[in-house]
């Protein structure tokens, strides 16, 4: 680790003349520049709990509370399916992301790992699409926040927010407030450091497994045996587009990678709190997809964003208690807003001290230990379009983002076994090379599962990257640098 002030060493492959695009950055760089910011220091304060929390706190709650109502019309009853089918693909992918965590415990996640592997320019494509991943899941989970508001407020005061100000364009409102509010409470939060800021979301996440639980327990009373019949109406279609919406749901458990710069002992606890953050994850979504599908028959999931709330009413036969899991998830919800936006600016941290992207994202307060200017712009960034943009949209743009990324992952494991097979590994990839392959392939499945339209926004965006980094990134990346 460098003492403050000191300047990381420069690794002699940065010098050696390559094409710009293909130049890589040397993996013991990469962990010597850990935690150097622009005036002050990332702070190592993280446990593997408090890991492993805002791995779950980024993951847990996306899928069950907002994402179910629009995977569930596509696949039937067989949603339970498609949840599977996406954990596992999220699995092959989360055994790379172990690997690499161990090896390059850096702030950057996928985006670092391919700088290391397979140059500057995949790099920055991914980090392009950690971006997409990162800043529009927040803004997606934002907009599902404000409908179990709704429940919330009309089960206690009576009162709901008016429709003008609690939906986007395009869908009966002029600006969704709520989603706003949500990630503006977030920023605030995290403007207080990391370690202030795990503790936080420690109750939060506490809080939304509670809730989970007490939906499962009351649930299960209400679960017909006929709701599941036909399991699998629109076919293995269905269930493949569910999955490949659904896989929106797994985004987060990554998000335990971007915080190998303040995590106390990252080789060891960063493989340790992705696996586990999946399992529970998971686990906690078949089986609560599997009560919530059993006590609601599935065409009624259409267009219910605040679906589980409606199955406890309805089963209980009594509103206390879907107030009781309204409440819950507005925490539940909350708490992935405020790790996965954690997450997105730690990712334009290390872009930022990389060159990529303005100097602005890695200055550090020297009080606090946080990327504060960072935090407000993401924030800001994402609650316009938490505002304003529907929320199937922004799923779906999602989950291409995250799939491009994730098999990036993958290949990158096998480039670092190859060109780096002497490396220390606190964690190995099962079955290797056939595990990474299986998750490409899976990627490359889910990705081919979305329809035309998000592919078109995939496009675009990508265009959009490209131009940006031709036009700034290239020449002001700091490998350029080093070689003039």
């Amino acid at each position: 680790m460098l003492d403050h002030g000191q300047a990381p060493p420069r690794a002699t492959e940065s010098r050696t003349p390559v094409h710009p695009l293909l130049r890589r950055k040397p993996v013991e760089q990469l962990v010597a520049e850990g935690g150097q910011g622009e005036g002050g220091a990332l702070k190592r304060s993280l446990t593997m709990w408090q890991l492993t929390m805002i791995s779950i706190g980024a993951t847990l709650g996306t899928g069950i509370f907002v994402v179910l109502g629009t995977a569930t019309p596509k696949a039937g009853p067989a949603v339970m399916i498609s949840f599977v089918i996406a954990g596992l693909t999220a699995l092959f992918s989360a055994l790379s992301y172990a690997e690499l965590a161990g090896s390059v415990p850096v702030s950057g996640s996928s985006y670092s790992y391919a700088y290391a592997t397979m140059g500057e320019f995949i790099a920055w494509v991914c980090g392009w699409c950690l971006v997409l991943e990162y800043g529009v899941s927040v803004a997606a989970v934002a907009v599902g926040w404000g409908d179990y508001l709704n429940e919330l407020l009309d089960g206690t005061i009576g009162v709901t927010i008016p429709e003008a100000v609690s939906a986007p364009l395009g869908e009966g409102g002029f600006i969704n407030l709520p989603a706003l509010i949500v990630v503006l409470l977030s920023m605030v939060f995290l403007m207080r450091g990391a370690k202030e800021s795990a503790r936080i979301n420690s109750i939060m996440v506490a809080v939304k497994i509670v809730t989970l639980l007490l939906f499962i327990g009351i649930g299960f009373m209400g679960i017909k045996a006929g709701n599941y019949a036909p399991l699998a109406p629109l076919g293995i279609t269905g269930i493949s587009a569910g999955a490949a919406s659904l896989f929106f749901s797994y985004i987060g458990f990554d998000a335990a990678s971007t915080a190998g710069e303040e995590a106390k002992n990252p080789k060891r606890d960063l493989p340790r709190a992705i696996m586990l953050s999946l399992l529970i994850v998971t686990l906690l979504y078949v089986v609560v997809a599997f009560v919530a599908v059993g006590a609601m028959p599935w065409q009624d999931f259409e267009g219910t964003e605040a679906a589980l709330a409606q199955i406890m009413t309805d089963v209980s036969g009594h509103s206390f208690w879907g107030v009781v899991l309204a409440a819950g998830a507005v925490v539940a919800i909350a708490s992935v807003v405020f790790a996965v936006l954690y997450g997105q600016t730690r990712i334009l941290f290390a872009m930022s001290r990389d060159g990529l992207v303005p100097k602005v994202f890695a200055k550090v307060d020297e009080k606090t230990g946080a990327p504060r200017a960072n935090v407000v712009i993401v924030s800001l960034f994402c609650g316009v379009l938490a505002s304003f943009i529907p929320l199937g949209k922004l799923a779906d743009a999602t989950s291409i983002g995250t799939l491009f990324a994730f098999g990036l992952v993958n290949i990158a494991v096998v480039v670092l076994r190859k060109t780096r097979p002497d490396m220390p590994r606190t964690f190995k990839v099962a079955l290797f090379p056939v595990t990474p392959i299986l998750g490409v392939a899976a990627c490359i499945y889910m990705m081919f599962s979305l329809d035309a339209a998000t592919w078109m926004v995939f496009g675009g965006w990508m265009v959009v990257g490209v131009v940006v980094y031709f036009q700034y990134g290239i020449r002001r990346s700091s490998l350029a640098t080093a070689e003039k």
